[in-house]
């Protein structure tokens, strides 16, 4: 049984039944499910092997997703595929652990699967030129920029939030509740990524306000696990008695540190407030409500697959979008009592 007996079958011909057998939305509803019930009928199994031979480069798009476990990138993979779909191209998924190589495992599958373009769901923020040489496609950094690193800027795009501009105002929205020993819980200050940039953030806003910086009030964690933060968090309470608010740099830490304040006899917000940056589903059901800058999720994700597509359709070169958060006021940050602040 093959493709073109399906065809004749149906009385379509053989590219229809495969827009079908790939989920392609350019084919009306009744060929879609006489196609469908024929296939089912006749009990085709496609073979992927011979289909990934013979496939052109028309079609398919490459999604790296870096760290199986980042709850954010959950609320992106949707609008992601579903903006690939709309355009009728084809997406192609691969997880990576935090410690792969991103770059390494694009370009296999560029070769592999013939990729008309890539989107990198979490990566580097510190490429150099020539490991980037290793992609001859157009690619997109979602959720990141090239912050630390010496690719030029013409030579790839990008779509995030600034990573250094939120913490900061994360950190404000803190100083303005009247808080002055804020503490940090992050990854790492010097991580030439993601938490290096919120931690910039953190020390600005500070200074700013004339506050200099408390070693001892600075969190690591080394990685963004829930289980790692909570357990920073118990750490920070045992260290300190007299900070009144924490900065998480990501919601599932901020979940993961109130949680430990609570296990250690302190409320939050009245013994101590808690920010993050992220909005993730999660945070909205935490008790209390965490307050949190959210990234925009949707817009992102559209937006990284639009700058994609422009550039494999030659309508636009790399660009580099900064999208804006949104300040959700939750219940776990509140303004400090004069007299609590010594």
């Amino acid at each position: 049984m093959t493709i073109k007996d399906i065809a004749g079958r149906c009385g379509v011909s053989v590219s229809t039944v495969s827009r079908v057998l790939n989920n392609h939305p350019d084919v009306s509803e009744a060929v879609r499910e006489r196609v469908l019930q024929v296939v089912k009928e006749l009990h085709y199994v496609p073979n992927n092997s011979a289909r990934d031979l013979v496939k052109s480069q028309a079609d398919d798009i490459g999604l790296v997703v870096r760290g199986v476990g980042n709850p954010f990138f959950t609320e992106l993979i949707r609008p992601i595929e579903r903006t690939i779909v709309q355009a009728g191209y084809t997406l192609t998924f691969h997880q990576i652990n935090t410690e792969d190589d991103e770059l390494l495992a694009g370009a296999g599958l560029v070769r592999s699967k013939k990729l008309r373009g890539l989107i990198f769901l979490g990566g580097c923020f510190d490429y150099a030129p020539e490991r980037a040489a290793l992609l001859d496609v157009p690619f997109v950094c979602c959720s990141y920029t090239n912050s630390f690193g010496m690719l030029r800027k013409e030579n790839y795009s990008s779509v995030t939030i600034d990573d250094r501009q939120e913490a900061r105002r994360a950190v404000e929205e803190l100083l303005r509740q009247g808080h002055k020993k804020i503490a940090i819980l992050l990854d790492s200050v010097c991580d030439r990524s993601i938490s290096q940039l919120r931690y910039m953030g953190y020390c600005g806003a500070l200074s700013d306000a004339g506050l200099a910086l408390d070693a001892g009030l600075v969190e690591e964690t080394q990685t963004f696990d829930m289980a790692a933060a909570y357990a920073g968090m118990e750490r920070l309470i045992k260290r300190r008695s007299d900070f009144t608010a924490v900065f998480a740099i990501a919601d599932a830490m901020a979940v993961a540190a109130m949680k430990a304040l609570h296990d250690n006899g302190r409320c939050v917000p009245q013994d101590c407030s808690v920010i993050g940056i992220d909005g993730i589903a999660m945070s909205a059901y935490s008790i209390p409500t965490l307050t949190t800058l959210i990234q925009p999720a949707e817009e992102m994700g559209e937006t990284s697959v639009q700058l994609l597509l422009d550039m494999i359709e030659g309508r636009a070169q790399n660009r580099h979008i900064l999208l804006p958060t949104v300040l959700r006021r939750g219940g776990s940050v509140c303004t400090l009592r004069q007299e609590d602040n010594r």
